[in-house]
């Protein structure tokens, strides 16, 4: 199933204001219904070789997966993302880590993740790490993930406020991260979508540098046009200091998608 006409997908990656290069990845397939995004960490490049290898093999993987599923169908249902999203990410995870354990100047490196796939009417989120995925329905603009960090542990037992966090000089400890041990378990969650959402993929040096009124302010006034939204979003991470590499995926559904069910269906589907 072609998702182009159901989903507008848009994104951006920039190193920021003060860091040499680009330790963010990001991948968006529109036809596939696909959005993922990594921040990498390690010393000397090797944050940027983990956020590009999970980009690389996630998105390559999952391309040649949709491609080959019936046409009509994409991802059957939920079951089948849960199985597609863990299996990918374990590999992944595998293949990052051995490069990482064989490679001296790799030693350490891992990376954030958060993917999105569409399908059915229908979003599953993974996400491992500080990596965010917002929604903006209408008014109501929230997260949908939450945060595996040391500060969001902090958070839920009650040590510090969500205004303390803010000021933390904690900020990039995560307590999950893909490729830093054998195993890594992906936070995987599903969402009924409408048309007219927006959903908003992002690394931390966005909401590291916006507050989450000013970003829902700017998808408010800028969401029906994504390319505008997406370099307005980065310019303002920029602005208020750019003390990290910043990376925006916003996806915007324009109808609906229901996946073609009974034989007619299909058959019709695999007519298109």
């Amino acid at each position: 199933m072609d998702m182009t006409p159901s989903i507008e997908i848009v994104s951006r990656t920039d190193a920021g204001m003060v860091r040499s290069h680009n330790e963010d990845a990001v991948f968006a397939s529109p036809r596939c219904g696909l959005a993922i995004l990594a921040d990498g960490m390690g010393g000397y490049n090797a944050g940027e070789v983990a956020s590009g290898m999970a980009i690389t093999l996630l998105g390559t993987e999952f391309e040649a997966m949709l491609a080959k599923r019936n046409p009509g169908n994409g991802v059957a249902d939920r079951g089948s993302a849960h199985v597609a999203l863990e299996g990918e990410i374990a590999r992944a995870n595998s293949a990052i880590y051995q490069a990482a354990q064989s490679q001296p100047q790799y030693a350490g490196m891992g990376t954030t993740l958060v993917a999105a796939m569409f399908y059915d009417n229908t979003m599953t989120v993974a996400h491992i790490g500080d990596s965010r995925l917002y929604r903006l329905r209408g008014d109501d603009f929230r997260a949908l993930t939450r945060d595996h960090s040391l500060l969001q542990e902090q958070i839920d037992s009650g040590m510090i406020t969500p205004e303390e966090a803010r000021r933390s000089l904690n900020k990039n400890l995560v307590t999950r991260a893909l490729g830093v041990d054998p195993a890594v378990e992906p936070e995987i969650h599903d969402y009924e979508v409408l048309p007219g959402d927006i959903y908003l993929l992002c690394s931390d040096g966005l909401n590291d540098m916006v507050d989450d009124e000013e970003i829902a302010l700017t998808l408010q006034a800028l969401g029906a046009n994504l390319e505008l939204a997406a370099n307005q979003l980065v310019q303002m991470a920029n602005d208020n200091g750019g003390r990290d590499n910043v990376s925006v995926i916003l996806v915007r559904v324009q109808r609906e998608f229901p996946a073609a069910r009974g034989w007619l269906a299909r058959l019709l589907a695999w007519l298109k």
